[in-house]
């Protein structure tokens, strides 16, 4: 058998990794990396020194034009937000299941998706979506850990936490300014790295005169309504009115584990 982890660069598809190179072996373990070309720098130290560790060799994989997410959204006629994100099938779910469909046959090949205990509402659609291969999600069984143990796990085995960890982002995908993230993702990007943030508040402006609409990546639902929140909206709220913030909506990532539109 060939066992296939979809790897993100995040802490539950290392551990993920690391629980399926103990059961099976480094030699039979292939870890699928689709590159966003929207990453951290850091994240490709974090997968260096992850699969040397592992004995594993990266398995690279990107969009065949070399798009990054704002790319993908003009391409579409569309901006992502935390609802929708054409970004996560074109430049992850695209490539990774046109690798899989090349070098494997679902008849000998499992994948495996970090998809944790907490997550349970996520695995039948994500099953459906990467048939005909069978899937498994060790991280749902037991000993159930959260993040922050499986971080020090990392950290244990002397791998050093990913930068956007050590400065409190909840995902280490896509430089921090992942459009499925929330309000409190984009705050931290404001006050971290400031020039990732400007960027993306140039692209959606673009994108909104490109198509003439009031579209956002963020909503607004302070007052019981839900409208539109864009990026100079956020930053002028932040400089302004700090207290309107909503520091809880981190969002989530969740790239691998909707494929319904990809099969």
């Amino acid at each position: 058998m060939r066992h296939v982890v979809m790897w993100s660069g995040g802490i539950t598809s290392w551990a993920t990794a690391r629980h399926v190179v103990a059961e099976h072996g480094a030699a039979s373990t292939t870890l699928l990396f689709a590159d966003t070309h929207a990453e951290d720098e850091d994240l490709y130290r974090f997968n260096a020194l992850a699969t040397a560790q592992l004995g594993v060799p990266l398995t690279r994989v990107a969009d065949p034009r070399g798009r990054d997410p704002w790319d993908v959204f003009e391409d579409k006629r569309w901006l992502g937000n935390t609802r929708l994100a054409h970004c996560a099938l074109e430049l992850k779910l695209k490539p990774s299941r046109d690798w899989l469909t090349q070098h494997t046959d679902p008849a000998d090949t499992v994948l495996y998706v970090g998809l944790d205990w907490s997550e349970p509402q996520r695995i039948p659609e994500n099953r459906a979506g990467w048939a005909p291969w069978t899937v498994k999600y060790p991280l749902t069984e037991p000993p159930y850990r959260d993040k922050d143990q499986l971080r020090a796990e990392a950290r244990t085995a002397g791998l050093p936490d990913p930068r956007l960890y050590r400065l409190g982002f909840a995902h280490n995908n896509c430089g921090g300014a992942c459009v499925k993230g929330g309000q409190a993702q984009w705050v931290r990007l404001l006050a971290v790295f400031p020039d990732r943030y400007a960027r993306a508040e140039r692209a959606e402006r673009k994108m909104r005169r490109l198509l003439g609409k009031d579209v956002s990546i963020l909503r607004d639902r302070t007052g019981g309504q839900t409208r539109p929140l864009t990026l100079t909206a956020l930053r002028q709220r932040i400089e302004q009115q700090p207290e309107q913030l909503d520091l809880f909506d981190e969002g989530g990532c969740g790239c691998f584990t909707t494929m319904a539109d990809a099969a």
